[in-house]
């Protein structure tokens, strides 16, 4: 008598939900309707976003970032609507109030990748570089391979990838070198204390002028700096057109080899270090004028 009861009551039940199936059915046509139509348009929105700023904006990544922002909140909106359609605001007030719980436990749990997140948006925004760019940041220098929200990659000079956070390169300084196109070299040079310092900066200076990746448009300067042990010592500056760290290497190698093809033509001498060694008790004494006695035991 209990199990029939018991059987009655299940039927009931499963009747009740039937019948409120039923009567909600056209409510979850309407709702499944909706989230369809919001996910559609949604996509439609977001790729005419992209297309259109790309069209006003080379940022590929922040441009990215915008329409996928967008198409979440139009499948968001279209959710919650589907939801009102169900009547089940309830449900809706509840889930809202647990995303601003569920959000602000995931900001203390996810602080770091939060933290790269907006860091990423904000170097979008500033663009200190691209990609193809040598830069110089965190201690690594190399050429920009990618940069996202989250990282930025950097392929160093030695074939070595690093992946910086953004956080990292956000809030340490950055060397771009490429940005301005072109970029000096200081060449510290030492001649010896008998040679004409006119003549030496003419011959040097000509020497330069000669390379062909010279910038015309920068002079070329000579600053005799100070009297060495040994010689008498000059910093050399020049400009050249930059494009990649290979060429500003081999660049600064010939400006290297056409000086001292120079300097050996007009016999400049650029001088060894030299040391004075003191054998005798009386400071100054030539070597070869000091008695050398050799004893025995």
């Amino acid at each position: 008598m209990d199990i029939n009861k018991a059987y009655s009551l299940i039927f009931q039940k499963i009747e009740k939900w039937l019948l409120s199936l039923i009567e909600m059915l056209p409510n979850l046509v309407a709702a499944i309707l909706i989230l369809f139509i919001f996910t559609f348009v949604a996509r439609l929105v977001r790729k005419l976003m992209q297309k259109y700023l790309g069209r006003i904006s080379d940022k590929v990544t922040l441009n990215r970032l915008f329409a996928n922002l967008v198409y979440m909140m139009m499948v968001l909106i279209g959710g919650f609507i589907a939801l009102s359609a169900l009547q089940l605001d309830r449900t809706v007030t509840s889930l809202l109030a647990g995303a601003g719980i569920v959000g602000l436990a995931l900001s203390f749990a996810f602080q770091d990748i939060a933290t790269n997140f907006i860091s990423g948006i904000f170097l979008a925004f500033r663009s200190p570089f691209q990609i193809g760019d040598v830069v110089e940041t965190s201690g690594y220098k190399g050429v920009v391979e990618k940069v996202d929200l989250r990282i930025s990659a950097i392929r160093t000079f030695q074939g070595q990838m690093v992946y910086l956070p953004n956080k990292e390169v956000f809030q340490n300084p950055i060397i771009n070198y490429s940005e301005m196109g072109k970029r000096r070299i200081d060449m510290l040079i030492g001649v010896a204390y008998g040679e004409d310092l006119q003549k030496v900066e003419e011959i040097t200076k000509n020497a330069i002028c000669k390379l062909d990746f010279i910038l015309q448009s920068e002079n070329v300067e000579v600053f005799f700096q100070e009297f060495a042990e040994s010689s008498i010592n000059f910093l050399l500056i020049f400009w050249v057109n930059y494009n990649t760290e290979l060429e500003f290497l081999k660049q600064r190698s010939e400006a290297l080899k056409i000086i001292k093809t120079h300097y050996d033509q007009y016999q400049i001498t650029i001088p060894y270090p030299i040391r004075t060694l003191d054998f005798g008790l009386k400071g100054g004494e030539k070597f070869s004028e000091i008695a050398i006695q050799l004893r025995k035991g």
